[in-house]
């Protein structure tokens, strides 16, 4: 559900990307008071998983349309909604400027839709509250896909009211809402297995990660975390490196709904805003569409690889990295006190 800079307006864009950057800034405030430094690990690897499990696009049966998953409920169930929505932020940076996924203009968008919603409003008004009733694998089934349903749906939403607001003529809010959130809802019930099979995974395995997101959840005693960890990466890079040869190629959610209503899965714009943003993403893009420049000669599973497994890499260093950074200023505003 990557935006396009060319389904937003230039206002609409500087206004999210002002509330995007708002939204930081108040989860960095927040993860300094509670941030646990043996969370800074999963902090990268669980950005790299995200990452990597976002390039596994897969098919909505009788739909011609296909799906990913968001990555946001899982990482709140995980790290909390502060540290989780800087870690999907930072999936966002790197698909936008490095593999040019999703516009650099609508970047604000794409972190509030995929981003905010999750970690902000289905994390701590659905997925917390059944998981406070108890840490067990029934209430992590129900309160993840219930969570990963809301926040889909509330993110499709956005794209819709986004478009609308920017002045899209070419997308009618009534046709394309009635487009985008059914077919968010099948992608929704496909990720809300899938996550559900992750943390119910995590939870057997290594239940005290679960537990330290919620911490008024029934306590358990603690599980072997670095094992954990060190089978997380093995995945991501797996997932990323191998897996993602085998993603469907039709279209995702927001694409098909595109095509649907405007007969091409991608508008145009021409303002010089737009050609701007454009421009610098081309020069930034190492790995555009996740292939090798000029590398015709090549099969493209190598441009999936590189990207995969670069593409982890680089968002385990930055997720890791603002952890650090996080801690370390903690530290100095603590002595200077």
């Amino acid at each position: 559900m990557h935006m396009a800079d060319a389904l937003i307006s230039p206002a609409v864009g500087g206004v999210m990307m002002a509330a995007g950057a708002g939204a930081i800034a108040y989860s960095v405030s927040k993860v300094k008071e509670d941030l646990d430094e043996k969370k800074i690990p999963l902090m990268g690897v669980m950005g790299a998983f995200v990452f990597s499990a976002q390039m596994i696009n897969f098919t909505i049966p009788a739909t011609g349309s296909s799906g990913h998953l968001g990555g946001g409920i899982l990482l709140a169930a995980l790290l909390g909604p502060y540290a989780g929505f800087l870690v999907i932020t930072s999936v966002l940076l790197i698909q936008a400027f490095l593999f040019g996924d999703g516009g650099l203009l609508a970047l604000g968008c794409n972190v509030f839709n995929m981003g905010f919603l999750t970690c902000f409003v289905a994390y701590p008004l659905i997925y917390k509250p059944i998981i406070k009733r108890g840490l067990n694998v029934r209430n992590i089934s129900i309160a993840t896909m219930l969570a990963v349903i809301a926040g889909l749906q509330l993110g499709a939403f956005g794209v819709v009211l986004e478009t609308l607001v920017s002045g899209k003529t070419e997308l009618p809010f009534a046709a394309f809402l009635a487009l985008m959130q059914p077919i968010h809802l099948a992608i929704g019930i496909v990720e809300g297995i899938a996550v559900s099979a992750v943390l119910c995974f995590i939870y057997k395995f290594d239940p005290e990660l679960l537990r330290t997101a919620v911490p008024c959840a029934h306590k358990q005693s603690a599980g072997p975390v670095k094992k954990t960890i060190v089978i997380l990466l093995a995945a991501a890079l797996a997932v990323g490196g191998f897996v993602s040869w085998f993603a469907s190629e039709n279209p995702d959610g927001l694409e098909w709904a595109l095509t649907k209503v405007t007969g091409e899965p991608e508008l145009e714009s021409q303002s010089a805003i737009h050609s701007l943003a454009s421009g610098i993403q081309e020069k930034t893009a190492i790995l555009p569409d996740y292939s090798l420049k000029n590398g015709a000669a090549l099969p493209a599973q190598a441009g999936t690889t590189a990207s995969g497994i670069s593409g982890g890499l680089l968002t385990l260093a930055l997720a890791a990295l603002s952890g650090i950074a996080i801690t370390r200023f903690k530290r100095k505003k603590e002595c200077q006190s």
